[in-house]
């Protein structure tokens, strides 16, 4: 059963849910890389800041899930940061923010995006893919668990 969620642009007073609902998932499978802590303990400057955009989901008072859209340049962007709490996971959240993202990066400018993930985490990579990104060669190494990069082409989905 879905339950009724609300997506909700970054403001400030969501830092903290932000940095909870990353370092849940980031500790339960890894141990927290410096760019995480960095990008964690200011989400503002990192990603709003530098003409990115954060995206939340609340279900009733509680912020459940974020997603995150890092400015690579005028036309690539990184999906970054993505998190839904375990008590949430399985109810289309995540789905629902990524879509909401890609839309606020074409809005952007963005033709291309990118992530950076692990292949431990499955039901990520599944939801990445279901919605058309494909995988490539590995596009950096800015954090020593990634194994895997993944693009979409914004030129060529709906």
């Amino acid at each position: 059963m879905q339950k009724e969620y609300e997506l909700l642009d970054f403001s400030p007073e969501f830092s903290e849910a932000f940095k909870e609902l990353n370092l849940e998932w980031i500790e339960e499978y890894f141990e927290p890389e410096d760019i995480d802590l960095k990008m964690l303990s200011d989400p503002q400057k990192m990603f709003i800041d530098s003409g990115g955009a954060i995206i939340l989901v609340k279900v009733g008072e509680s912020v459940v899930g974020c997603c995150g859209l890092l400015k690579h340049n005028d036309t690539t962007f990184e999906i970054s940061k993505m998190a839904v709490t375990s008590t949430h996971q399985g109810l289309g959240l995540g789905k629902a923010m990524l879509h909401q993202t890609l839309k606020i990066a074409k809005r952007l400018g963005a033709t291309q995006l990118e992530i950076m993930s692990n292949t431990i985490l499955e039901p990520a990579i599944g939801l990445y893919k279901s919605v058309g990104f494909v995988e490539i060669p590995l596009t950096s190494d800015t954090y020593d668990r990634g194994n895997i990069s993944l693009r979409l082409d914004l030129l060529d989905s709906d």
